[in-house]
């Protein structure tokens, strides 16, 4: 038996004197959906030291029942006590990696795919680093989206429930050790956004996982209901995750983005980064906006990125360089503008680093930078320059990742053709629906 080590030592300590009697193990299926069960404080060692095992043919995405013997093993870095339900005793949560019986990673495990991917930019000297920008709906029900203001962009009103949640959420998440940067109201009535602190990725990707349930346990103690559905209603703005990243140099700290006076500001490494997201982009997508409801958002007008193409302040582009701070090398950034904050963070984030660090090896150098709006041009006028268009369904999406060698590198067998099959048969069902829309159009005409 693996003795525990001393920040698993910790973690016990942690809960043994904070009065903790009940720790929930949480771990990823393959679509996102975060899973979870509790032990007793008293298993928490044993936890740490080999596992906690538990049937993995339940779990969508991870095995048959013939091999459904999984262990979970929690990450002690990741133990803090949840702030909810409030005044009752404490129950802690910690974030757990899935493995076979003989102690190995499991394939399916989200988080062991994006280790594999950020292992391989350690290999070239360099650390991930990632910073979401949230963006979600409350709502007066749970069947619909029913708003609760009129409110828009950065609106300041008076006092209401929506800035009570907002604060009540974040200090939720300051407990839970997640850094918020900024929150706000968003674009449409009763959106809102939450930027969280860049952190490593995998860090980043637990804490995207914390915040989905914390905003859906926040808005459930004031009434409301909260959505991460990518487009909730017709004619209104989706709700995006622009994403900021930054591969870090091991040991110097230093920006591997950065060189002052470069092309486009960008450093040899920036430049192959951005090349290889555009290379890629296409194929990605499916993992980035993995749902059929995400290409009701992916459309033109309404600010969401639908062109590949790069630029420093153009908005339409999927791909920003952002300026705001040109000189300063901790502001050097790529801001890819796709993601939404439905899909599963571990693959998104494990996608787009394979993209770019495809492109640093390949020495790929990214095409001009998109100046013009990209949106008023005519898809002429976008050809003749070289911008083609993200794919426009979830079928579409599927079959460019399908021939992508670098996305299936990145997934592994396991991943890459479980989430084909599933996307594929949730494109099949969708297909076959005879929707409200054609009802009310065809059958009265027909």
């Amino acid at each position: 038996m693996p003795a525990m080590d001393e920040q698993g030592e910790r973690a016990v300590r942690f809960a043994e004197e904070s009065g903790v009697r009940f720790v929930r193990l949480w771990f990823t299926d393959v679509l996102g959906f975060l899973k979870s069960f509790a032990i007793p404080v008293e298993e928490l060692e044993k936890a740490f030291e080999e596992g906690i095992g538990f049937d993995g043919s339940a779990v969508e995405g991870f095995a048959r029942v013939e091999e459904s013997d999984m262990l979970a093993k929690p990450d002690p870095a990741t133990l803090k006590l949840l702030p909810w339900p409030r005044g009752e005793e404490p129950v802690a949560r910690v974030m757990c990696d899935v493995l076979h019986p003989d102690g190995t990673p499991f394939e399916g495990d989200p988080r062991h795919v994006l280790r594999r991917v950020l292992a391989r930019a350690a290999e070239g000297g360099h650390r991930f680093e990632a910073g979401p920008e949230v963006e979600f709906y409350l709502s007066r029900s749970a069947t619909e989206l029913v708003p609760l203001d009129r409110s828009g962009y950065f609106d300041m009103t008076t006092p209401d429930v929506a800035e009570e949640f907002r604060q009540h959420v974040t200090l939720a998440l300051g407990e839970l050790g997640v850094g918020v940067e900024m929150y706000h109201h968003e674009d449409a009535p009763s959106q809102q956004e939450i930027d969280l602190a860049a952190a490593e990725a995998l860090q980043m990707a637990d804490s995207l996982m914390t915040l989905r349930l914390a905003v859906k346990e926040v808005a459930q103690e004031l009434g409301l209901y909260a959505t991460f559905m990518p487009k909730p209603a017709i004619g209104i703005q989706g709700s995006g995750m622009h994403t900021h990243f930054k591969l870090v140099e091991d040991g110097s700290g230093a920006n591997a983005f950065f060189e002052p006076g470069g092309p486009g500001g960008l450093s040899k490494v920036g430049r192959g980064f951005v090349a290889g997201l555009l290379q890629h982009a296409r194929a990605i997508t499916a993992v980035t906006n993995q749902w059929i409801n995400s290409y009701k958002r992916l459309v033109p007008g309404y600010e969401a990125p639908v062109h590949v193409c790069w630029a420093h302040r153009n908005r339409s582009a999927l791909v920003r360089v952002p300026a705001d701070r040109p000189d300063d090398e901790r502001a050097c950034r790529v801001e890819y503008r796709a993601l939404d904050p439905a899909c599963n963070p571990y693959l998104a984030f494990a996608v787009i680093l394979a993209a770019g660090l495809d492109g640093i090896e390949q020495g790929m150098e990214p095409p001009a930078e998109a100046t013009d709006n990209i949106y008023a041009m005519s898809p002429e006028e976008r050809r003749a320059i070289g911008i083609s268009a993200l794919p426009e369904s979830l079928v579409e999406a599927v079959q460019d990742m399908e021939g992508d060698e670098a996305v299936a590198d990145a997934l592994g067998e396991h991943v890459f053709e479980w989430f084909l099959r599933n996307k594929r048969r949730e494109w099949e069902e969708y297909r076959t629906l005879v929707t409200p829309f054609e009802i009310e159009r065809y059958f009265p005409l027909l």
